[in-house]
């Protein structure tokens, strides 16, 4: 007896209301009939699929850029209008030269234009849009499950009229209702560059759904349509150009083929090729076209895949040990181990989503080294339950359960492996935006295993309450998930109870207080994070930052040089080291350090101010003004650099060059108040007092509570003879700071010769 059932008796889509169908395959038990759930319309499961799936990350839509959206976004040039649109084709994700050793060899283009369209329509770096976009395309993939499930739930099979007949309305509602409402896929659709996994998920569908529809037979009487077979390759191609895991469904494809079109029974397949049968013409698959449609899809890959090594270069990315530390394990026994218990992780996170992590990395999960490790139960326990599985699937006489899991196992499986470590090393250790394609396979199983239960239970209603409690749990999950998504502070804050030994959470936790300018907490998470992982150098160069701020000099030099000997091309670490030297007036050591940065970092214009500041309190005024030179050059906008050139000039009496300069500045940088003021100083001493008075005006407006900014407009005016001005100014600049030096004495000045006057007019 079913828990609750709506029945629309128009729904051209429930098998028993059009009896005349094509059938692609002998007809096998409805899932349904055991399936204790809802059943509705077609139409109203997709609404309330979309719905619901809408609802778990509705409160999503206004949070900020988090985590990885800094480097995929805010610093990815590729997003601007001035990135010709070429160089997306061979960029990376990150907007790095894929031929840079630096490069993670994340080929994206796609995802990464969607996110240059998104920047384009906001006119700026505004997340909503790039929110809404990610909750609308989770919302579309969900609802796009529920003819995906009805395929591999209850076959594929079409009516006389040419539609697809779901046979399975109640079982695939439920197994999209999974999909739509599980917790692990928080990450993709909450954090912004999830928008690569929900990109690629989508054309992945897209791609096994033009498939499908390559058996839909035609007038021709053709069993099979090669133009429809096309149609998902280059499909497939597209999931692949956003986010590399896409290409997996054109394996996906062809194990769909075989098991449900040709209804092939894999065990049976092995003893006739292990006894050498002639197994082809027996079972009809080149009569079927089998080993065509599967050559088509072989051919394809394979050309996606070299395309895509041209494009990218034969090295591979470069990882650190901190990454994926199995991976670097010189043991093959420890990192198999590792590498299974990773496998156990994923799998967790898919049956028990409540621990969740924006990052697993950095001691997050320690290595199992000794087989006295009691982790190594999680690998026995997903072993003996995928053995199980695979074995059912197998030998079981029963046709339908062997498709189902065989098709659940393979959807689980066949997507995950470009992040199994198994081909290639990945740059994480678990990541859960990977497992949002696997999740459909974890489905599926769900489903059948809901089926069987329902089949043996009694009372039918009480397991179909336990499962709309899941799914309740499951939205409450996604929406406090989709909270801690809003903002990097709640982000960072939730996963130090998940991953406390993670040396990441604490750095990240730390760089998000010190950017809110709470050094002394700031201090304490970075202390940790070096403490779990004391070769993690970031840290280390970030805290003798803050150190370095406090006139800590010594501790800060002390981290700085032990971040440059763990890690030497860290071009950061050691301009901040040549920056505490130069405050210990250790001016030689701070200028090769300068230079050593440098030398890792070719364009580095904050490193030539800095080696600029040193040259200028050594008075070589000469090598002061090309260092800052070099620091325009490769950054016009470098407002500081260009300021001290002015000042530098304006100062050794170079009042000619320095007004030059400051004009410069200004037609790169016009609405820098700074660059005024440094000008209008200039123009002043020159005597140009109309130019200087217009300048030093702009640059009020622009910051009208700078008293050095008013002290000087009174000064120019003191020199031109504007004594009343000169006045008001003078007051103005005391007043928001009572101690400016010189604005005191200037003002006592001004104030006698204003008295001196006073007494001739009254004389």
């Amino acid at each position: 007896m079913c828990f609750f059932q709506i029945f629309n008796q128009h729904n051209a889509e429930a098998p028993n209301l059009e009896p005349a169908f094509h059938r692609m395959a002998q007809m096998e038990p409805n899932l349904d009939h055991d399936v204790s759930w809802f059943l509705l319309p077609s139409y109203w499961a997709k609404m309330v699929v979309a719905l619901i799936s809408f609802l778990c990350f509705a409160n999503s839509y206004d949070g900020d850029f988090v985590f990885d959206d800094s480097e995929a976004i805010i610093n990815n040039k590729d997003l601007r209008a001035e990135t010709p649109l070429g160089d997306l084709w061979y960029h990376d994700f990150w907007g790095s030269k894929l031929s840079s050793n630096t490069s993670h060899k994340s080929y994206r283009p796609l995802t990464v234009l969607t996110f240059r369209i998104n920047y384009l329509f906001a006119g700026g770096f505004y997340p909503v849009g790039f929110h809404v976009i990610n909750i609308i395309l989770h919302c579309t993939i969900s609802v796009l499950m529920v003819d995906v499930f009805s395929i591999l739930l209850g076959g594929l099979q079409f009516s006389n009229k040419g539609r697809r007949l779901n046979l399975a309305p109640k079982s695939s509602l439920l197994a999209a209702l999974l999909f739509a409402v599980h917790p692990v896929h928080t990450e993709c659709v909450a954090g912004i560059v999830g928008r690569a996994d929900l990109l690629c998920a989508l054309f992945f569908l897209l791609s096994f759904l033009g498939y499908c529809k390559a058996f839909k037979e035609n007038k021709e009487g053709r069993t099979f349509s090669v133009f429809w077979v096309l149609v998902s390759v280059v499909l497939g191609a597209i999931a692949m150009l956003c986010k590399e895991q896409g290409i997996t469904i054109l394996g996906l494809n062809a194990v769909f083929d075989a098991l449900v079109i040709n209804k092939i029974n894999l065990l049976e397949l092995i003893r006739k090729l292990l006894y050498k049968d002639k197994w082809l013409e027996n079972a009809g698959l080149l009569r079927k076209g089998l080993l065509f449609r599967i050559a088509l899809l072989m051919c394809g890959g394979a050309g996606i895949l070299y395309i895509r090594w041209r494009i990218m270069g034969t090295g591979p990315p470069a990882f650190t040990e901190v990454d994926n530390p199995a991976s670097f394990a010189d043991s093959l026994f420890v990192r198999a181990i590792n590498y299974n218990y990773y496998y156990s992780l994923n799998a967790w996170l898919l049956l028990c989503p409540w621990w969740l992590c924006f990052d697993w990395s950095m001691g997050c999960i320690p290595l199992i080294k000794s087989v006295s490790d009691w982790r190594i139960i999680a690998l026995a326990a997903l072993w003996f339950c995928l053995i199980g599985l695979i074995c059912q699937a197998l030998c079981s006489e029963d046709s339908h359960k062997r498709r189902i899991l065989t098709l659940g196992l393979g959807f689980l499986i066949i997507p995950f492996l470009p992040a199994s470590n198994l081909f290639f090393r990945v740059g994480f250790v678990v990541a859960e935006r990977v497992i949002y394609l696997p999740s459909i396979g974890y489905c599926i199983l769900f489903t059948y295993g809901f089926s069987l239960l329902s089949k043996q239970a009694k009372k039918k209603k009480i397991l179909a309450v336990a499962v709309l409690g899941i799914l309740l749990i499951n939205v409450m999950r996604c929406a406090l998930r989709s909270s801690q998504w809003r903002s990097e502070e709640q982000l960072f804050r939730s996963a130090l109870s998940v991953c406390p030994l993670n040396a990441k959470v604490h750095y990240n936790v730390g760089k998000n207080l010190a950017d809110k300018g709470n050094q002394s907490a700031a201090i304490k998470y970075y202390r940790e994070a070096v403490r779990l992982n004391p070769k993690y150098v970031h840290a280390m160069n970030n805290l003798g930052n803050i150190l370095k701020e406090r006139n800590e000099l010594h501790e800060a030099e002390e981290l700085l040089s032990l971040a440059v000997q763990i890690q030497p091309d860290f071009a950061a670490a050691w301009m901040n080291l040549g920056i505490v030297q130069n405050s210990l007036r250790r001016f030689e050591e701070a200028e090769q350090s300068y230079w050593t940065a440098i030398k890792h970092r070719k364009k580095y214009p904050d490193c030539y101010y800095n080696l600029g500041r040193l040259y200028a309190d050594l008075n070589r005024h000469i090598d002061a003004l090309n260092a800052w030179r070099n620091a325009t050059v490769l950054k016009p906008e470098h407002s500081l650099a260009w300021n001290n050139m002015i000042i530098l000039l304006d100062n050794t009496g170079n009042l000619a060059q320095a007004e030059a300069v400051g004009r410069e500045a200004l037609e790169l940088i016009p609405n820098d108040h700074s660059l005024m003021f440094s000008l209008a100083n200039v123009l002043g001493k020159s005597q140009k007092y109309k130019e200087s008075e217009a300048l030093f005006l702009k640059a009020i407006k622009a910051n009208p509570n700078a008293a050095s900014y008013h002290g000087n407009l009174a000064v120019l005016y003191h020199r031109w003879g504007n004594l009343d001005l000169a006045k008001k100014h003078y007051e103005v600049s005391l007043k928001l700071d009572p101690m400016a030096p010189g604005t005191k004495e200037n003002y006592s000045l001004l104030r006698r010769k204003l008295e001196q006057l006073q007494k001739k007019g009254g004389a």
